[in-house]
């Protein structure tokens, strides 16, 4: 483990705007404190908000560093590992690298459930997507022959899609370097979703593309078009995992559709949770019930949706009115979210409230219009074990994407 730079001390709500200008956080929750913990020239991030980025003291934050920004990553590009030392002054650690990552999900980086320090990622070696899991501090590397995406909350198993068909199918989710065999198959019998054993670094396929094109849609007709997995989270049991089946082509055209699977640890007992064609951002709010950001009953929404029954209800109405990153803090009395840029290019990162229905917007953040696309920065809010510290990616003046981190301590307690 090598100890780098130190990073800028905590940054005052006056001294960011000052770094940042107009083009900076245009508001703050009172009550807020806001400081970037990562510095340039080189770009720091985290990615998606349903990984552990915090460890089990609250004191280290993972990231990954990356030397440009605005185009795809190529198969020789690589991305360092690190974690930031919260308690002396945000020093940055670097713990390795990748060869398999993306701008919107990086290498699945995260910190496996549990009082060890122990992390894990994906990578690419001999042709093949690998994961790595690693003691930090100065562990040796142990490799596993299949790639994950989520991880059971016993660390003891963890579920992937083909990364290869990602790449292909949604550019930014998968990763550059080795070509989907089945590009040209519209479902293919052998890829899907694999479960890998942790422990003895055996996997299996359980949810083959094919099965899942097999279970027929009473809304939509999928003749012709291609099939792919994305979005996979372990239930906080362990029980059950949910998934999304998309394809395009076909009746769909150029439109991306979208149906929600629940499935039990094996990939038996399937569900279909939502069928509309539209469900986005998810996640569990405990072991029977899904919030989700999808079209049901011809209006869109956050749905609470229950686990394997046609109970659904609306969370949010008038309050949480678009789409956003969405997770519940422990104790699943609030939510944090954030929004895609408005008009002015601002992304709000908020707190709703669903035992008052109020909503508490923590920070507005500027998104310069060369983040876009593939290589957009949404903030993907991620919190502390405990819930009072909120982790954003987010472009701080001219140098790129960087931590920032929210207390809102004040907020929750």
């Amino acid at each position: 483990m090598k100890l780098m730079r130190e990073p800028a001390m905590t940054t005052t709500r006056r001294e960011f705007l000052a770094m940042t200008g107009a083009a900076g956080a245009a508001a703050f929750a009172p009550g807020v404190p806001v400081r970037i913990i990562t510095r340039g020239p080189r770009r720091h991030w985290f990615g998606y908000n349903d990984k552990l980025q915090f460890d089990v003291s609250n004191r280290y934050v993972l990231c990954m560093e990356a030397g440009f920004e605005h185009r795809s990553p190529r198969p020789d590009d690589a991305v360092t590992l690190g974690m930031v030392d919260l308690e002396r002054n945000d020093r940055w650690i670097e713990l390795g690298r990748s060869s398999a990552w993306c701008w919107q999900q990086g290498c699945m980086l995260q910190w496996l459930p549990g009082p060890d320090r122990r992390i894990i990622f994906n990578d690419r070696q001999d042709g093949r997507y690998v994961s790595r899991i690693l003691t930090v501090p100065g562990g040796k590397p142990r490799t596993l022959t299949a790639p994950i995406y989520a991880v059971s909350p016993d660390a003891r198993w963890a579920v992937a899609p083909d990364f290869r068909r990602l790449a292909d199918t949604r550019p930014g989710y998968g990763y550059n370097g080795i070509p989907d065999p089945n590009r040209d198959v519209a479902a293919p019998g052998d890829a899907g979703i694999w479960r890998l054993d942790l422990q003895t670094g055996k996997s299996r396929l359980i949810i083959s593309l094919a099965d899942i094109a097999g279970i027929p849609s009473p809304r939509h007709d999928w003749t012709g078009a291609k099939h792919w997995f994305n979005h996979l989270l372990v239930s906080p049991g362990g029980r059950r995992f949910i998934f999304l089946h998309r394809w395009t082509g076909g009746a769909a055209g150029n439109r991306r559709v979208t149906r929600m699977f629940t499935a039990d640890a094996d990939g038996k007992a399937l569900h279909v949770v939502e069928d509309s064609g539209l469900v986005s951002h998810f996640i569990w709010r405990d072991a029977d019930h899904i919030l989700a950001w999808s079209e049901h009953g011809g209006r869109r929404h956050f749905h609470l949706y229950r686990d394997r029954t046609d109970q659904v209800e609306t969370t949010g109405a008038g309050i949480m009115t678009e789409d956003g990153h969405c997770s519940y803090l422990p104790g699943n009395r609030f939510i944090l979210c954030d929004t895609y840029p408005d008009k002015e290019r601002h992304q709000t990162v908020y707190l709703f409230d669903t035992r008052t229905g109020v909503r508490q917007d923590l920070g507005r953040f500027h998104l310069p219009p060369q983040y876009s696309g593939e290589w957009r920065c949404d903030t993907h809010p991620r919190f502390s074990r405990d819930g009072r510290l909120v982790s954003i990616d987010a472009p701080h003046g001219s140098e790129g994407r960087q931590l920032h981190l929210l207390d809102i301590s004040r907020l929750v307690t």
